[in-house]
């Protein structure tokens, strides 16, 4: 796919700074047993490895060290030039008690502001004992004894690592587990390097893997995430999330791979991700959001594997800031992914903790690709895309699928897809859509380019429908099975250009045009 040149230009200079806040083992070494740290996972740590951290930040930079061991121990305030190194077979233990946290913004385990070159490395294991956290605070929320409280989707449960307004972030190696909620929130940071770490959690509801919001000059490499929310989650809650390079990742959730939104009022721009392994993911494999106003622009995606999942790709410009401006995306490229969309069985699809909170069961979701109306997305390109359905059948019949309709659409009823501007953006919203493939609705410039499409079963509907689109392109677009429904329906559509396509064997007709669709060449 073409590359993201801005952000290419930019990498040497990110290299440079990033390493320069790799994780010195700086002159002044601290060994948290020094400070009176027990390690043995029973006796509260939390006084003596502030002390490690305050006393390696007084002589102006130091690592902090804990040698194997269990350390028990409530929040943590990481300090400027300080490294925090976990050995291997030391455990970072999060105390089970939500009286044990700080915040600044979210409550946490390790929490930094305005912080300079702070970095937590090491082959050990931060462990957030999220159950027992997420069991007292729901039953204090129940009770009314405590509130949520404004942090953008936060509440009273703590995150592993929360940095805000630092500079200079390095958190490499460490594997990190069972978080109250979001693993990691990193908020408004620059110079952000993420890379080899592990993360598995999926103990309590919102257990996002990788939050990154409003942060520049980021790179998220190499790392192996087990979530129950969204794998790699960027977000824009007021500054731009800009310069970011996401790339050689493993990622699995109970909801998106890799998501960008849904907080999106500074925007997003300049983000390339590459090199994905996206799999057994219950909504999109990509989500790609602008709901609360913002520009997402420069954004390319490549090189994606997706198994297993409920919807390949999902783009989607929507308004839930109601009283604010409609945002946009543009300049767009999603090239060289290979997803597989299987039916798979109701009992796999809930992965959710607790039934409290889980989700209706989802599967076979249709990629989708929307704005609003007199909002259009722009310039989005499709290339290099192998997509492999698995089928709903050969003519309509009710679905667990349909959360929000509970009837299943055609081509037929285009008017009936409900546009849901202000609802919170999530694939399966849509209920089953009029296409199998991709539904394409309020875009312009939408290019599709080396295409492959293919159901595995027997599905009714067509493989693409494109509505109130403006200046399409289809090229060398193959689908590989036809049904009893024309291949492609375009309504609406002003300027279709169908080049190097041709229908399938047994295809009833190729191409159908509805509506005031207009300027159609080819194929």
């Amino acid at each position: 796919s073409p590359p993201n040149l801005v952000l290419m230009k930019r990498i040497p200079l990110l290299v440079a700074l990033f390493s320069a806040c790799a994780p010195m083992l700086h002159a002044a070494s601290h060994d948290v047993k020094s400070y009176g740290a027990t390690g043995d996972g029973v006796t509260p740590d939390t006084a003596a490895l502030q002390r490690a951290i305050d006393a390696a930040a007084s002589d102006g930079g130091g690592t902090v060290t804990l040698p194997a061991g269990t350390y028990l121990s409530g929040s943590l305030h990481l300090k400027s030039h300080v490294v925090l190194q976990l050995d291997e077979g030391a455990t970072l233990l999060g105390s089970p008690r939500l009286a044990d946290y700080a915040r600044h913004n979210m409550y946490a385990l390790l929490l930094a502001e305005r912080q300079e070159e702070i970095t937590v490395c090491g082959k050990g294991v931060i462990d957030g004992q999220g159950k027992p956290l997420n069991d007292e605070a729901w039953l204090l929320l129940s009770q009314g004894k405590i509130k949520r409280i404004d942090g953008g989707g936060s509440d009273v449960r703590p995150c592993l690592i929360n940095f805000r307004k630092c500079k200079g972030v390095t958190v490499r190696d460490v594997t990190l587990k069972d978080a109250g909620q979001w693993v990691e929130d990193y908020r408004e940071c620059e110079n952000l390097l993420i890379e080899g770490i592990k993360v598995r959690s999926n103990t309590g509801y919102n257990n996002d893997g990788i939050d990154i919001d409003g942060c520049k000059n980021v790179v998220v490499r190499g790392c192996d995430i087990d979530s129950e929310d969204d794998g790699i989650c960027l977000k824009s809650g007021s500054n731009p999330c800009e310069d970011v390079l996401v790339e050689n990742c493993r990622l699995r959730s109970s909801c998106n791979g890799l998501k960008l939104g849904t907080a999106s009022v500074g925007g997003f721009r300049n983000i390339t991700c590459r090199n994905l392994e996206i799999y057994d993911t219950y909504h999109s494999g990509i989500a790609l959001e602008v709901v609360d106003g913002g520009v997402m622009e420069n954004v390319n995606v490549s090189h994606v594997t997706i198994t297993n999942t409920s919807s390949a790709i999902f783009v989607r410009l929507a308004h839930r800031n109601t009283n604010g401006e409609v945002g946009s995306i543009k300049g767009v490229t999603i090239s060289d992914v290979t997803a597989e969309i299987p039916d798979r069985p109701k009992n796999l699809m809930n992965k959710f903790p607790d039934k409290e909170h889980a989700y209706h069961p989802v599967t076979l979701i249709t990629s989708s690709i929307t704005g609003q109306p007199g909002h259009p997305v722009r310039d989005i390109t499709l290339e290099n895309i192998r997509l492999i359905y698995g089928g709903i059948g050969a003519e309509p019949r009710p679905r667990v699928t349909d959360v929000i309709q509970d009837k299943l659409l055609s081509w037929t009823n285009l008017a009936e897809v409900p546009e849901l501007p202000d609802t919170y953006p999530d694939a399966h919203r849509f209920g089953t859509l009029p296409a199998w493939a991709f539904y394409c609705r309020h875009a312009a410039g939408l290019k599709f380019k080396n295409i492959t499409l293919q159901v595995q079963g027997k599905d009714y509907r067509p493989a693409l429908v494109c509505d109130d689109v403006q200046d399409l392109e289809l090229d060398r677009f193959r689908v590989e099975s036809a049904g009893s429904e024309p291949v492609i329906v375009l309504n609406d559509v002003k300027g279709a250009l169908i080049t190097n396509s041709v229908p399938p064997s047994g295809a009833v007709s190729f191409v159908k045009t509805t509506g005031g669709t207009q300027g159609v060449q080819g194929p």
